[in-house]
C-alpha cells in the first residue's frame, strides 16, 4: 500500500517511503561510486586495500544515502 507523501507524516515516515528509499539508494549507488573511485580507485586496481577501508567505504554509501534522503524528507514535509 503506497502512502501520500504530506506534512501530516513524521520525518520517519516520510523517510521510509518506497519512492524516497528507492531514490536515495540510486543517488548513493551512483555517487558513493564514484567517490570510492576518485578516493580510493589505486587501492582497489591494485596496491592493496588497507584495513581503515573496510569502515571508509561503507561509510562512502551512507553520505550520499544520508543527504538525499534528507533533501527528499524536507521536500516532503514542506509541500
Amino acid at each position: 500500500m503506497r502512502r501520500e507523501a504530506n506534512s501530516d507524516l513524521s520525518w520517519f515516515e516520510a523517510a521510509t517511503l518506497g519512492d524516497v528509499m528507492s531514490r536515495s539508494l540510486k543517488v548513493s549507488l551512483i555517487v558513493g561510486t564514484i567517490l570510492i573511485g576518485i578516493n580510493h580507485g589505486d587501492a582497489l586496481l591494485g596496491v592493496g586495500v588497507s584495513p581503515d577501508m573496510l569502515w571508509k567505504i561503507p561509510l562512502t554509501y551512507l553520505v550520499p544515502y544520508s543527504v538525499s534522503t534528507y533533501a527528499s524528507v524536507d521536500a516532503i514535509l514542506s509541500s
